[in-house]
């Protein structure tokens, strides 16, 4: 996990972004880029979809980095035949790496109930930076750039 990239997520979480947001603000000033409608549709994943503490917002964020890259966005596009197993691999590593050291892979699980409104940001930028990093060598691995 590289400390440069808990660097970048501390302020955006300082700055009120949640888990999933903070994944694509991470991709999109990685290209230089802002999309802020983008953004905003993340929230709806933030602390376990929609604050129920339920699947973690960094593995569904993750998917939709994912998906963002490699899945269809157009007529004229196709999804890259290997998405499935892209996000096939995120989960399964997500499962082993974090929910095998929290004991489950919800937001619940991993921050407690408590965690949910106010989430702790050593455990959460921990997560958010090693599993981002998945994301960049998955992706980079099916021929994208982050």
């Amino acid at each position: 996990m590289s400390f440069e990239i808990v660097r970048k997520i501390i302020p955006f979480s300082q700055k009120g972004y949640c888990c999933s947001q903070i994944l694509f603000l991470l991709a999109l000033e990685s290209k230089g880029d802002a999309n802020p409608d983008l953004i905003r549709s993340m929230a709806g994943l933030c602390n376990g979809i929609g604050y129920s503490g339920e699947i973690c917002g960094v593995l569904t964020g993750a998917a939709c980095l994912i998906a963002f890259f490699a899945g269809k966005g157009s007529d004229e596009e196709q999804e890259n035949d290997r998405f499935n197993l892209m996000v096939s691999n995120l989960v399964e590593w997500f499962q082993e790496s974090i929910g095998g050291k929290y004991n489950g892979i919800k937001c619940e699980e991993i921050l407690g109930e408590d965690g949910i409104e106010k989430p702790d940001l050593k455990i959460c930028a921990n997560i958010i930076a090693k599993t981002y990093s998945m994301v960049t060598k998955i992706l980079e691995e099916n021929g994208y750039k982050i």
